[in-house]
């Protein structure tokens, strides 16, 4: 299929432009630890300008992050079974792995990219800053392309699970912004910040 031999010659023109510092930067991009303060500096800039309405953020939040991570193995990587570059046979002593991690059978989608651009999209539709939006997706574009240089993803897994991601961080955003116009606001007044003034 062109497609799929476009998207393995575009994995080895990536994969292939890599060095010892590189491959130390992106395996440290790649973890999850790592990037704690940043989802923590989000939430705390979430709940500066949303104080009243934060745990109902939160939830939101919490959900969209769920489905992205979760949805992105149960209905693709469970479904289509495409193994990842440094499983598939053909590219056999090819791929460039970095401390010969390679992860699951699968990888289509990417959930790293899945996850990142769904904390991407999410985020900048609360924290509406042209900063904060062109920042927070480099950032996710970052995520994906670490997926690549480490020889675990595809290009095309990182770009379906990039929309992925970013269609489930518009849709529960908007879902809050409906819960929210529907059913919140006229009982805003009666919380106890409210009650006090």
């Amino acid at each position: 299929m062109f497609l799929e031999q476009l998207d393995k010659q575009l994995f080895l023109l990536i994969n292939s432009a890599n060095s010892p510092f590189w491959d130390k930067l992106m395996y440290a991009i790649s973890g999850k630890m790592i990037w704690i303060p940043l989802y923590l500096g989000i939430l705390v800039y979430i709940w500066f300008r949303n104080k009243k309405k934060f745990p109902i953020i939160v939830l939101f939040i919490a959900l969209a992050a769920v489905f992205a991570d979760q949805s992105s193995v149960h209905f693709f990587k469970n479904v289509f079974h495409r193994l990842r570059p440094c499983h598939d046979p053909e590219l056999s002593g090819l791929v460039h792995l970095v401390k010969g991690e390679c992860g699951g059978l699968y990888g289509f989608v990417s959930s790293h990219a899945s996850n990142s651009f769904n904390v991407a999209l999410v985020s900048l539709m609360f924290i509406k800053k042209k900063w904060f939006t062109f920042g927070i997706l480099c950032w996710a574009a970052v995520i994906g392309y670490s997926r690549i240089y480490l020889g675990v993803h595809f290009p095309g897994d990182v770009i379906c699970g990039a929309l992925l991601g970013s269609f489930t961080g518009w849709f529960f955003y908007r879902l809050y912004d409906f819960t929210d116009k529907r059913f919140l606001r006229g009982t805003v007044k009666l919380l106890p910040d409210d009650e006090n003034k």
